[in-house]
C-alpha cells in the first residue's frame, strides 16, 4: 500500500495515516469509490459506439422536432392559402353580384324611359287623332249643311242623321266621313240631273 491517495480534485493528498482497523476500512472504500467514478468516466470516454449511438440518438429527435415543426409550418400556409382564396372567391361573388344588380339597375331604367315615350307617343297620337276627327267632324257638319240647303229634303236628313250618328260615336267618324262625302257626292250629282231636266 502507498502512502499517497488521489483527492476529489485529481491532486494526491497524504494520508494522515489510519487510527484503527475500521478507519483504515473506510479509507479503502473511498479509494475504491473513487476509483470505480474514475474507471466508469474513462470508459464512458472510450466507449466510441456508445457515444455514437447517443449522438444519433440526438440527431434523431432534433430531426423528428423540425419535422413536426416544418409539417405545422406547412399546415399554416395551407390554411393561409385557403383563406386567401375562400375570400377571393367571395369578392368575386360580390363583384359579380354587384355588376348584376347594376346591369337589373339599368335594363329597368331603361324599361321605364321606353315605357314613358311609349306613353308620351301613345298620347301625342291620341291628341292628333282626337284633333283629326273633331276636323273631320266639323267638315261632315259643315258638308251636312251645305247638303240640306242644296238637296231636296230627304237627302238633306239622310245626311243629318249620319252626321248627328258620327257625333255621338267619334271613333266611327271616318266611316261617317266616307258616307258624308259619298251623300255629298250623290246629292251634286242628283242636283246637276234636276237642273238638266
Amino acid at each position: 500500500m502507498t502512502d499517497r491517495t488521489q483527492g476529489a480534485d485529481g491532486g494526491s493528498t497524504r494520508p494522515t495515516g489510519a487510527k484503527g482497523p475500521d478507519e483504515l476500512r473506510q479509507q479503502i472504500e473511498r479509494t475504491r469509490s473513487q476509483l470505480g467514478d474514475t474507471v466508469e468516466q474513462l470508459a464512458a470516454k472510450a466507449d466510441v459506439k456508445g457515444r455514437a449511438r447517443a449522438r444519433a440518438a440526438d440527431l434523431r429527435d432534433k430531426a423528428g422536432a423540425m419535422t413536426v415543426q416544418l409539417r405545422s409550418t406547412a399546415a399554416q400556409a395551407g390554411h393561409r392559402v385557403q383563406e386567401r382564396a375562400s375570400h377571393a372567391g367571395h369578392m368575386v361573388q360580390e363583384r359579380a353580384s354587384h355588376a348584376g344588380h347594376t346591369v337589373q339597375e339599368k335594363t329597368a331604367h331603361a324599361g321605364h324611359m321606353v315605357q314613358e315615350r311609349a306613353g308620351h307617343a301613345g298620347h301625342t297620337v291620341q291628341e292628333r287623332t282626337s284633333r283629326a276627327g273633331h276636323t273631320v267632324q266639323e267638315r261632315a257638319a259643315h258638308a251636312g249643311h251645305a247638303v240640306e240647303h242644296a238637296v231636296p229634303r230627304p237627302v238633306s236628313n239622310a245626311v243629318n242623321d249620319a252626321v248627328q250618328a258620327c257625333r255621338r260615336h267619334p271613333r266611327s267618324l271616318m266611316i261617317a266621313g266616307a258616307a258624308g262625302v259619298a251623300l255629298l257626292t250623290l246629292g251634286l250629282l242628283a242636283r246637276r240631273h234636276n237642273g238638266h231636266d
